[in-house]
């Protein structure tokens, strides 16, 4: 059976952690800029957004890292004639 896909965008190439960190440096930065220091609404979004960034990052690196772990004790299971 084809799986019917109903968008017609070729699929994004995903961030990681180290490319969010920087997206979000780049916002931070933007929203301290002299161009926004007169509109506070940005001002506040952009420090959001960034800070939404930074969290995002933090998980993504922590399940990365823990998808990790997972691998080396079930090859360490393997090797062990465990699993």
């Amino acid at each position: 059976m084809v799986a019917y896909d109903s968008t017609s965008t070729s699929p994004t190439p995903q961030m990681g952690p180290d490319e969010m960190r920087g997206l979000a440096a780049r916002l931070r930065a933007r929203a301290q800029s002299v161009l926004l220091r007169h509109q506070p609404e940005q001002h506040r979004d952009l420090t959001t957004a960034a800070a939404l960034l930074e969290q995002f990052a933090d998980l993504a690196a922590e399940v990365l890292s823990s998808a990790a772990m997972i691998d080396r004790l079930a090859r360490l299971l393997r090797i062990a004639g465990g699993a």
